[in-house]
């Protein structure tokens, strides 16, 4: 049986406690098998009572779910609504609006709290000031701005009006700017000045500036400056004007422009892909309904609930659970604009004891990292704050190995918090495969169960199941509302990217390996199908050696790729960040003899590293996500020509280069 099939089975379970079960959305697993069952029986009527009990709509729609074109899919396409309605006015109405939306904090720790009424007001001035400047309906803008208030207030001006806006990632190049914008073919940009982050301000209107230099971009007609830190920048006249200046003479109140359900509510370009940028393109009622769905479901919110997730609003969890999600269910919400170790590295901890946050959400990279810092600092660690308001913790971005996990569950939750492992992608739009607080018994490392109404499944390469216990690839087995509608611009590599011809043209494929467990069904990630590793015929997963890795109890992250290798057709390489100092000469070669039996005995053999290397740190981007292709280039021993304006440590690609 190969390593993929075997996988690092850990055989704790967590059974959900009688606190949990209590009252929750879906409480119990018989609770989730009857929804489940529902979809499965009537999978057009599942999905119609849930848009129409989640939903505001302006015009109710008559057809559910349209499969004529597929693998072009259109969900709920003769209904209308607004997104920025659902996500606002509907609570004002409702007679909420002095509830808080948003509690921000910022970089130095200055707390800003924003009511759906301001919201709502800040909402409608910034669109009436787009609409005034020829910003209309079908419009793309884009949005280049820090984590603020101002980013949500951008993204819900533009669908207020029926524009379909592209957030950029606050860390990226202006070149990564200039694809972006060039591609969607932007009329506007809503940058800053700077952005704070961990106490140094860093340039943006000057790399926007550069990106509109660099040709293609000459639709653009307006860029609209939040003045963040008062820093000098460059003026374009006429062309370029401040966002404090633009909205202060606007009325408060501004109609929404009602859209088909299938309008475009945002495109979202992938991170990491190389050659022309994908821009990942989702439709306005679908992208609206499974955000708010799945927070009511993933998290279980209540009214009283204080939701964080730490995301950024450049990627889609920032989109679906800070911009849309919390705010359709009319939640209140943390946000923060900075780094978790500034000014100190208990500030998550610092921030959930201070705001009573009773749902926390972020992602495993971001655990592991803190994690080492704790254990050093016994000031910064999770035991020293109060965190007793905490109820669910989730996990987002990619697996969670077994020990972060358990330290999360322990040292964060206090054992009492049930962890929503949450599997999905740019591209779903929202959760796919969770556990779910109140019903599912859990497995460290696992992400449990489909969602109901999600038909996922391992397959082989000719698209046939595969057995469970046996590894295979993720695929999506039925269309679903939330998913992608197109790549934009580019139908092709929509097909032949999401609905290959070797699957059938008809099964979503994720991109990911993964395995079911032979008993529970559980799904299991196995990393990337481009992460799995061929040695000397058996197939191994990456994912399943860093958990490895990770188990032994001198280390605190790694990341494992390969690299070609003439006897064995790939060798495993490992790079490892230990809780101690970097080891070097014969520490170094001792230490990694002990790791490589290690993983041995853990897996087998076959799935040593051939080459371990160790580093302070993994290089990363400021999101907190490895860059694991510029890891297979030091590997492989290449130059790193790719750009690295990303990351948020380049010069630890030097340190791993060099510790061959």
């Amino acid at each position: 049986m190969s390593a993929i099939e075997s996988v690092l089975h850990e055989k704790r379970v967590f059974p959900p406690s009688a606190k949990a079960s209590a009252g929750a959305a879906i409480s119990g697993m018989d609770a989730y098998k009857a929804l489940a069952e529902q979809a499965e029986r009537d999978y057009e009527g599942f999905w119609a009572g849930l848009a129409r009990d989640t939903l505001s709509w302006h015009k109710p729609f008559t057809k559910v779910l349209d499969e004529s074109k597929a693998p072009f899919y259109t969900w709920f396409e003769d209904g209308e609504l607004n997104a920025s309605y659902n996500c606002l006015d509907r609570h004002v109405e409702a007679g909420r609006g002095a509830d808080n939306a948003i509690i921000f904090e910022a970089d130095d720790g200055t707390v800003t709290n924003v009511t759906y009424q301001d919201l709502l007001e800040r909402v409608s001035r910034l669109a009436n000031a787009l609409k005034k400047r020829g910003v209309k309906k079908g419009d793309r803008v884009v949005i280049y701005l820090p984590m603020s208030v101002e980013g949500v207030v951008a993204m819900q001006a533009c669908v207020r009006i029926g524009a379909t806006h592209s957030v950029v990632f606050g860390g990226f190049s202006s070149k990564s700017l200039n694809e972006r914008l060039v591609d969607v073919g932007a009329v506007a940009l809503i940058t800053a000045d700077e952005q704070m982050r961990g106490g140094k301000a860093l340039p943006l209107k000057s790399i926007a500036d550069e990106a509109l230099a660099a040709g293609g971009c000459e639709k653009v007609k307006d860029v609209i400056v939040y003045q963040r830190t008062g820093g000098k920048v460059a003026w374009t006249e006429g062309r370029d004007a401040w966002l404090h200046e633009i909205v202060e003479n606007e009325s408060a109140q501004c109609e929404p422009e009602w859209v088909g359900a299938e309008h475009p509510l945002f495109i979202l370009y992938t991170s990491g892909s190389t050659g022309k940028p994908k821009g990942v393109q989702h439709s306005t009622a679908g992208t609206l309904l499974w955000a708010a769905q799945t927070m009511k479901w993933t998290f279980d919110m209540k009214p009283g609930d204080i939701f964080w997730c730490t995301a950024d609003i450049g990627w889609i969890t920032g989109h679906s659970y800070i911009a849309y999600g919390p705010l359709a269910i009319g939640a209140t919400q943390v946000m923060f604009e900075g780094v978790p170790t500034y000014p100190h590295a208990g500030r998550f901890w610092e921030m959930i004891d201070r705001h009573k946050v009773t749902i926390f959400y972020t992602a495993p990279t971001a655990i592991r990292s803190l994690i080492k810092v704790s254990e050093a600092d016994a000031k910064v660690h999770p035991k020293s704050y109060d965190l007793s308001t905490l109820r669910i913790l989730g996990t987002v971005g990619e697996p969670i190995n077994p020990e972060a996990w358990m330290w999360y569950h322990e040292n964060v939750g206090r054992g009492q918090c049930p962890i929503v492992d949450t599997w999905w992608q740019t591209e779903t739009g929202g959760h796919m495969i969770t556990p779910l607080p109140g019903a599912t018994p859990l497995v460290p490392g696992s992400c449990t169960l489909p969602l109901p109404g999600i038909m996922a499944a391992v397959v082989d390469e000719t698209g046939q199941d595969v057995p469970n216990g046996q590894g295979g690839i993720l695929v999506v087995k039925r269309p679903w509302p939330s998913m992608l509608r197109n790549v934009w611009g580019d139908p092709k590599r929509y097909q032949t990217s999401y609905f290959p011809e070797e699957l059938g043209g008809k099964l979503y494929l994720a991109g990911d390996g993964a395995v079911r467990d032979k008993e529970s069904g559980y799904f299991t990630i196995m990393g990337r199908i481009d992460d799995v590793l061929n040695v000397s015929g058996h197939r191994l997963g990456t994912m399943e050696i860093e958990s490895a890795l990770v188990a032994n109890p001198m280390v605190a992250e790694a990341a494992v790729v390969g690299r070609p290798d003439d006897t064995t057709g790939e060798a495993v390489v490992a790079f490892v960040v230990l809780k101690r100092s970097r080891p070097e000469g014969d520490e170094a070669k001792q230490i990694a003899t002990e790791l490589r039996n290690w993983v041995g005995k853990e897996i087998g053999p076959i799935a040593k590293p051939k080459d371990i290397r160790f580093g302070e740190n993994l290089p990363k981007t400021r999101s907190g996500k490895i860059m694991r292709r510029l890891l297979r280039s030091l590997a492989k021993g290449e130059e790193i020509t790719q750009d690295v304006s990303t990351l948020e440590n380049p010069a630890i690609l030097d340190q791993l280069g060099e510790a061959r």
